[in-house]
């Protein structure tokens, strides 16, 4: 009896294996924020867990700090299928629907309580909006209370005068204009420089993002403002995530919805050890007294009722429903 070859068998293996290969998924993420970010570490967190879950078969690539692609250019690039997945700042978005921006009106959400009833109440209307254009949002973190950054005290509303202000979307650029400042958009890895050749004197942003700039080499003070708590958004191309395996697609979804859950922890734990960082540093960090309150508060005001005027009806009941569910 003749022996049957070995080849075959070893052709069906080599098969096998390609085969196996080619189920693996890798994808390409980009982020504008740096490494020191925590969104960046709960990002590469969430990776990590993806990676795990799935037994490798898909890997998420993350791209930080605009390395890849540039920040305005993150949700075109995902919507095309450049690449699988992006995290943007989710008010950068407001040119498409004002409810994009809700979440930078002062006086709406003005604690981690209060922005993720905000969340909540604005997911189903943002899903729905990102679903139109093939993409899928996976979860929204929220940053620390946003407050001023300034090379000197802030005491006088006047200071506000011609100021050039970083704002980093339109809402905080109107806000910045309300003040009577000059609002200039720069990106995060930007600020350093903006800084030090004089296109900005002072910023509005975060405890976190000035720990992570290392903002006490160019400012000495810090007004605690608690403005609003603005969000990032994770999300996916819609074509690329049906192309995943339903289990894969399982652990995807379950690894975005601890990693809501850690980023909002860590945006608490952060603020608390961004603030201390700031002192420790030499930074002043204060509140705002009556006057300078009362300045912001008129802007805001002004800068909420512009909300009012241009949000659509959906996006106003959406309001309502949250600020009812906040009494009962």
């Amino acid at each position: 009896m003749t022996p049957r070859p070995f080849k075959p068998l070893l052709v069906t293996l080599s098969c096998l294996a390609v085969s196996g290969t080619a189920l693996a998924a890798e994808w390409n993420m980009a982020t504008p924020y740096g490494d020191a970010s925590f969104h960046t570490q709960n990002v590469k967190q969430f990776a990590e867990d993806v990676a795990e879950a799935t037994d490798g078969a898909l890997r998420i690539n993350v791209h930080s700090g605009g390395s890849l692609v540039a920040h305005g250019e993150i949700k075109p690039s995902v919507r095309r299928g450049t690449i699988e997945a992006g995290e943007v700042f989710l008010s950068i978005l407001s040119n498409e629907d004002p409810i994009f921006e809700i979440d930078t009106l002062p006086g709406v959400a003005g604690s981690y309580e209060e922005a993720m009833a905000l969340w909540e109440a604005t997911r189903p209307m943002i899903t729905e909006l990102f679903a139109e254009e093939g993409l899928v949002p996976l979860y929204a973190v929220a940053w620390p209370a946003q407050g001023i950054y300034t090379r000197d005290a802030l005491e006088d509303p006047e200071q506000f005068e011609g100021l050039r202000v970083r704002a980093p979307n339109i809402n905080t650029q109107r806000f910045v204009q309300n003040l009577g400042g000059n609002p200039t958009e720069t990106e995060e890895s930007d600020i350093p420089t903006a800084f030090s050749t004089g296109r900005v004197d002072a910023m509005i942003t975060s405890s976190a993002t000035g720990n992570a700039m290392t903002a006490w080499d160019y400012i000495s003070h810090y007004t605690d403002a608690n403005l609003w708590l603005p969000k990032n958004i994770v999300f996916i191309n819609k074509r690329a995530f049906d192309r995943l395996d339903e289990a894969t697609q399982e652990a995807l979804l379950e690894a975005a919805e601890r990693a809501e859950t850690r980023g909002w922890q860590m945006s608490r734990d952060n603020n608390e050890t961004s603030l201390q960082a700031l002192q420790d540093n030499g930074v002043t960090v204060s509140t705002p007294n009556d006057e300078v309150a009362a300045a912001l508060q008129a802007a805001g005001d002004q800068l909420f009722e512009d909300w009012q005027a241009r949000a659509s009806e959906p996006a106003l009941e959406l309001l309502e429903t949250y600020r009812a569910g906040l009494e009962e």
